[in-house]
């Protein structure tokens, strides 16, 4: 089992790393392989609608964009982690899970997906749902929790004091690696669900 954490958060060791940390350490007991991406602290662009990956099979802004893609693509599950800005994730998170989730060449379905939001006060439930978006839009279950997935704090460390916050995310991680492992015995057994060919419809027809 392999999984791929995403730090939205441009503090490489703020709060939000904190949190995907105490994710990382009950993988790690869970014999499940971790890899993080620093995102938040980036130049990514955002997508221009050129529908250039369709013919290239990426995204042609080749960036890190395109290295998250390839990582992903052997990874059994993804967790996504910002801090909360406005009410809603890292404008750069969104830049880049924006782009991958569109040109990305492979199938996502399966592949478990968790988001964590990280906030002073406010804000989390519409970063956590912002950010669930890209996972039930890609057939890719998403993980739960005892509560909703957030930890507190605003300055560096501060969210250490968050013991709830904390068991939630450590419960959040046993939860996405039993998940993990159920999937992929029942692949083993019967596959994936069967996948009918896609029917695209807009409002003017």
């Amino acid at each position: 089992m392999k999984v791929l954490l995403l730090n939205g958060s441009p503090k490489a060791n703020g709060n939000t790393a904190l949190a995907l940390k105490e994710m990382e350490t009950i993988f790690l007991q869970e014999g499940v392989e971790v890899e993080t991406v620093q995102v938040g602290d980036k130049d990514i662009r955002g997508c221009v609608s050129c529908y250039g990956c369709g013919a290239a099979g990426k995204c042609v802004f080749d960036d890190l964009v395109n290295e998250v893609a390839d990582k992903l693509r052997e990874a059994d599950g993804l967790v996504v982690g910002s801090p909360v800005y406005f009410a809603s994730p890292n404008g750069t998170l969104l830049a880049l899970l924006d782009r991958l989730f569109f040109s990305a060449s492979y199938d996502m379905t399966m592949k478990v997906g968790a988001s964590v939001a990280v906030a002073r006060r406010g804000g989390c439930s519409a970063t956590f749902d912002a950010l669930n978006k890209y996972f039930t839009i890609s057939g890719m279950p998403v993980a739960s929790s005892q509560y909703w997935n957030s930890v507190h704090g605003r300055d560096v460390g501060e969210a250490a004091q968050d013991a709830e916050g904390l068991q939630t995310m450590r419960t959040l991680a046993r939860n996405m690696t039993f998940l993990m492992k159920s999937i992929a015995l029942g692949k083993a057994q019967f596959g994936l669900p069967a996948m009918e060919e896609k029917q695209a419809t807009n409002f003017i027809r």
